[in-house]
């Protein structure tokens, strides 16, 4: 799997991938040669990256050189067998405004993040209007942030829901890079609240509005500067710590808060 960056306008920006197989035990790809390539905004053919090989736990680093603002996709090929892995560039100016979400139980009705049991994530039930939600927000051209705990080895299954189920493919994704099943929300606020205040510190991206429907996402998006009056809660915790409730599914929030929500700036100029 390739971990999906945001990167600045002409910066340049590393992208790592893992490589395993076996979908039960994920024995890491060592020692393999993978081919990197790069395709996006303004391109009309894809962009060799170079050769990379595989370290002991079947990583590369890839090195992407500045680009323009705009979506890409990085592409990796495996020598050996020529099967393929994409994963996804966004690169943007600073104050890019963004908007979070969780997925397990925020856009899909079960919650497989708290419990820990992943079966069926590829064609999980979203919640009503949670499809029209995500579109409505991409149009007025802000940048989607979908940030789950779920670990590395289901980023595909879950890039495969959201392009199939919710017509959201090329779209930031980050998961968890350790590889094990947590208990329960374990380490799941402090991964999320810090790779948000990467994406705000770092690359400048400012989070307007954060969905999630478990405590730790009420204090991850809090302790990375979130406001509570743009932070939304379904579920059992919605409202708790001055939080906004989204309600049953997302038919009442998409009429009232969604369509009344201005575009980005970025859109606006």
């Amino acid at each position: 799997m390739v971990h999906d960056v945001v990167a600045n306008q002409n910066k340049p920006a590393t992208i790592t991938a893992k490589f395993d197989y076996d979908r039960v035990w994920h024995k890491d790809l060592e020692d393999e040669h993978i081919h990197a390539y790069l395709f996006g905004t303004g391109m009309q053919q894809w962009t060799y990256l170079g050769q990379y090989t595989t370290d002991t736990d079947g990583k590369i680093d890839v090195k992407v050189p500045g680009q323009k603002a705009g979506d890409y996709i990085v592409r990796m090929v495996v020598e050996g067998d020529g099967t393929t892995v994409d994963g996804f560039l966004n690169v943007r100016q600073p104050k890019h405004e963004a908007i979070v979400f969780d997925l397990d139980g925020t856009l899909t009705i079960s919650d497989a993040e708290q419990v820990g049991d992943y079966i069926g994530i590829k064609t999980a039930t979203p919640f009503y209007y949670a499809k029209e939600t995500l579109q409505a927000y991409r149009e007025k051209g802000y940048q989607l942030i979908f940030l789950t705990a779920r670990p590395y080895w289901l980023a595909k299954d879950s890039r495969d829901w959201l392009r199939n189920i919710m017509a959201q493919s090329d779209w930031h994704l980050h998961t968890n890079e350790n590889g094990e099943l947590s208990n329960a929300g374990k380490g799941h606020r402090e991964f999320k609240a810090n790779y948000l205040k990467s994406l705000q510190d770092e690359k400048g991206i400012k989070i307007v509005r954060a969905y999630g429907n478990a405590q730790t996402d009420i204090q991850a998006y809090a302790d990375a500067g979130i406001s509570k009056q743009q932070t939304y809660i379904l579920g059992k915790y919605a409202g708790d710590d001055n939080t906004q409730t989204v309600g049953d599914d997302y038919t009442h929030h998409f009429t009232t808060v969604v369509t009344a929500t201005q575009e980005a700036k970025c859109k606006q100029k």
